[in-house]
């Protein structure tokens, strides 16, 4: 039909301003009715009276095109060859969220159609079927109106359209991920909310480790490959392990929540095997200019007590072996005298001795009383090497 008109219309070419003036009546006017063309008798300038004239149906929803362009038919024309068309209303059925209406419309497309209803249309509207389609009779066009929504996300607001039904279905469209944990209020599956708003909390995980030992115990056993007073760990120990996890979630860069989680211990702990040596070996020294043999060398802090000096109000002649109190007799922490009474040391600046004494206000096993006599009685409070004499 297209086609045929624009044919018309190069044929019959348009009126110059100059002799558009409608002074007298049109002899004929061509009319396009669908495929052809037809020259029709006029007796006045008015479409209407022209068509009613050659008894053409004009509906009220009808459109008439002046040469191609829309024209209210009952004004005169103002044209010398004029070609008149008929766009002939169709009935339409329009589909809301809201209602149903049904109307006539001569609009050639479904977008001009609903652009007659005072529809203001967004690119982000549902229209079914599109808008470009041509208008037929008895169409049914579906339409969800697209809302303004605004989107709290990354620390910004995007102001977007969506006809979308939910909140995860507007996302999509607007290409807003939800990535990993992240989540929406309100949640994917819920209706857009009544006052547009929807925020993206943007979730992290992380996990913390924390690594706890158990120590270790220590098992000691003799070791006639060892010299007295050697030690040499014969088996290294082992920490147990115990390992927990802590879960924290921040939600848009902050911490919300810090979960604990059960404890687990990944590693038994292994005893520590120590040898402690009981071989006796016998070395030579000089000390004070004396030579010496001696199986242990120890260095402990010496004192000194006489039988009226030893830090009681009374005087104590004796020592715990029935011998007396006086140069050459040493006092040791109780377990030291019940495996070495008898013992023969020498200590530097003192000289020879042997244990014979139990000392009560000795703190420890490096520490002993030096024996005097209340005669040559002298103080003593240092440290010095105490050798056990072969």
């Amino acid at each position: 039909m297209k086609r045929i008109f624009w044919l018309v219309l190069i044929f019959f070419s348009a009126c110059q301003t100059t002799a558009c003036q409608p002074q007298t009546p049109l002899d004929i006017i061509y009319f396009v009715d669908g495929e052809e063309v037809r020259a029709l008798p006029a007796t006045s300038r008015v479409p209407a009276e022209i068509l009613t004239e050659n008894d053409i149906t004009l509906e009220s929803a009808d459109r008439v095109l002046l040469n191609g362009e829309i024209v209210d038919a009952t004004e005169p024309m103002v044209c010398e060859n004029c070609t008149l068309q008929i766009q002939h209303a169709v009935s339409m059925t329009l589909i809301t969220p809201y209602e149903k209406v049904e109307f006539e419309t001569a609009a050639p497309t479904v977008g001009d159609a609903l652009a007659e209803l005072g529809l203001e249309l967004y690119a982000a509207d549902l229209i079914e079927p599109p808008v470009g389609t041509r208008a037929t009779d008895q169409l049914t066009i579906t339409y969800t109106p697209s809302r303004q929504l605004a989107i709290r996300v990354d620390g910004q607001i995007l102001h977007i359209r969506t006809a979308a039904g939910t909140v995860g279905a507007a996302l999509i469209g607007a290409g807003i991920p939800l990535v990993g944990l992240d989540a929406s209020q309100p949640s994917t599956s819920e209706p857009i909310p009544e006052d547009g708003q929807i925020r993206i909390i943007r979730v992290v995980e992380k996990i913390e480790t924390e690594q706890k030992e158990i120590p270790f115990e220590t098992e000691y056993i003799a070791s006639d490959e060892l010299a007295i007073d050697e030690e040499k760990i014969l088996t290294p120990g082992i920490t147990g392990l115990i390992v927990s996890n802590t879960r924290i979630r921040y939600e848009d860069g902050v911490e919300v929540s810090r979960e604990v989680e059960a404890e687990r211990k990944v590693r038994e702990p292994s005893t520590e095997i120590v040898g402690y040596g009981t071989k006796y070996v016998i070395r030579t020294i000089t000390v004070d200019g004396e030579e010496l043999e001696y199986w242990r060398a120890l260095n402990v802090y010496a004192t000194s007590y006489s039988p009226c000096n030893s830090g009681t109000d009374k005087c104590y002649p004796n020592t715990a072996s029935g011998k007396p109190i006086e140069h050459g007799v040493i006092g040791v922490i109780r377990s030291w005298y019940n495996e070495s009474q008898g013992q023969a040391v020498y200590v530097p600046g003192y000289g020879y001795a042997t244990v014979e004494d139990v000392g009560g206000g000795i703190p420890g096993k490096d520490w002993i009383d030096l024996g005097y006599s209340d005669a040559n009685y002298q103080v003593w409070h240092q440290w010095v090497t105490i050798y056990f004499l072969k």
